[in-house]
């Protein structure tokens, strides 16, 4: 699976960034609203979104709303300090599928993003 992490926190970026690729994805990351939109328009397209919400330029939601208006088929998961219970439903009506805290749970990333593997088609009948 492809991953695009979109966080403006530098330590956060490189440490995601380093645990995603060891557990076997690829990644690409970046720190802005504009960088991640970019991102989404290159080929080979992404499979999963890790956003922060609040980014330098923008906001993660206007990132996801941007991917849905698209019709991509991404995996959103929210990653961001905002927790509280209203920012769990704005990510939610924005277009996110998780909203996982900081400081991240390891164990629930992983879990989420092996459930979506299992869930891919895999072109067999």
């Amino acid at each position: 699976m492809r991953i695009l992490v979109v966080e403006d926190h530098r330590d956060t970026r490189q440490a995601l960034t380093g645990l995603l690729t060891r557990w076997g994805y690829i990644v690409s990351a970046t720190d802005t609203l504009k960088a991640g939109l970019e991102l989404l328009k290159s080929e080979p397209p992404v499979d999963v979104i890790v956003s922060d919400i609040a980014l330098p330029d923008g906001t993660g939601y206007a990132l996801i709303s941007e991917a849905r208006r698209n019709g991509q088929r991404i995996l959103a998961i929210a990653l961001s300090g905002y927790a509280y219970p209203s920012d769990v439903k704005i990510a939610k009506l924005t277009g996110f599928d998780h909203h996982l805290s900081k400081p991240c749970d390891c164990n629930s990333l992983r879990t989420i993003l092996q459930d979506r593997a299992r869930w891919e088609p895999t072109g067999k009948d």
